[in-house]
């Protein structure tokens, strides 16, 4: 008899997860998400600006909007 193993493939993920919601007041809101490995001797205001930059790249739109929330927590249970 052979056996298969049905459980989906694990994803490497980042020592954080993150969450940013930004605004461009009366056009759009937008909330992002991921997780991510800072470097060594980064900070939490390197990992926020990296995440901005972020999206400015790829919303380019959203580039100048205001943070209405940001979290940054240790990726663990």
């Amino acid at each position: 008899m052979t056996s298969q193993n049905t459980a989906p493939a694990v994803q490497q993920q980042g020592t954080h997860q993150w969450v940013i919601t930004v605004e461009l007041p009366g056009r759009a809101m937008e909330t992002f998400y991921g997780t991510y490995t800072p470097p060594a001797g980064a900070t939490r205001h390197d990992v926020f600006l990296g995440i901005k930059g972020d999206i400015a790249l790829k919303s380019p739109d959203m580039a100048r909007a205001n943070v209405v929330f940001f979290a940054l927590e240790p990726n663990q249970l």
